[in-house]
């Protein structure tokens, strides 16, 4: 018999997960500008997608859907998404909230590593004590319907960059970076060593040594 799409789908998206655990554990000791600093052509999403909630790593493996004013699409990704995973949502410049304290709460019962909303989300107080990354363009208690579709794992535009499905979304407090496991790979070792050299300076400074005359 044969398996249906969408169980294929899901199959391999999960293995892909599986087979870049390791290396996602690996991405959660760093931070965003040391990435920046190995590579200032890595892709960052728009400042104006903030963090809204705990300031843990967010590193996981994308999953996408485009919607407008609608959060039925966002119900439907989160209902096919998979543990270790990063919901990321294209709201096509729409104002109203797609997500909020039960689609937040849900995402972090499913093992998801984060939601990023290029859009609005809302119930913001519950939203910041979650131990779940949240990102979001804007805060709005009105939400939008929900009668339309959304497009789901699609090649969309999220904070100005292009996010594929199954590309590594890896953000902090001070952002978001959006990078092919290839791109990744090829700069770990250098922003490992960026941020152990900080790490030794950052130390240096404590004792007493002055940051201008360091080489």
């Amino acid at each position: 018999m044969e398996i249906p799409a969408s169980i294929r789908e899901r199959q391999n998206n999960y293995g892909g997960i599986v087979e870049h655990r390791e290396f996602i554990e690996r991405l959660s000791h760093l931070d965003t500008p040391c990435l920046c600093d190995a590579d200032r052509s890595l892709r960052v999403m728009s400042r104006e997608i903030r963090l809204r909630s705990g300031t843990r790593i967010m590193a996981g493996i994308a999953r996408t859907v485009r919607v407008n004013e609608d959060f039925l699409g966002v119900i439907e990704a989160l209902g096919d998404s998979l543990p270790g995973e990063v919901l990321v949502v294209d709201g096509q410049g729409g104002s109203l909230a797609l997500a909020g304290e039960l689609f937040a709460s849900e995402a972090r019962r499913r093992g998801l590593a984060g939601l990023v909303v290029d859009g609005a989300v809302r119930d913001s107080g519950t939203i910041a004590a979650l131990d779940l990354p949240v990102y979001s363009r804007w805060i709005n208690p009105l939400a939008g319907t929900k009668v339309r579709a959304g497009q789901g794992q699609i090649e969309i535009c999220c904070g100005g960059v292009t996010v594929k499905p199954g590309e590594i979304i890896f953000g902090d407090a001070d952002g978001i970076v959006v990078a092919s496991l290839k791109e990744l790979e090829s700069i770990v070792e250098k922003a490992e060593a960026i941020q152990a050299r900080e790490a030794d300076i950052l130390d240096r400074i404590r004792k007493g040594e002055d940051l201008t005359a360091m080489r």
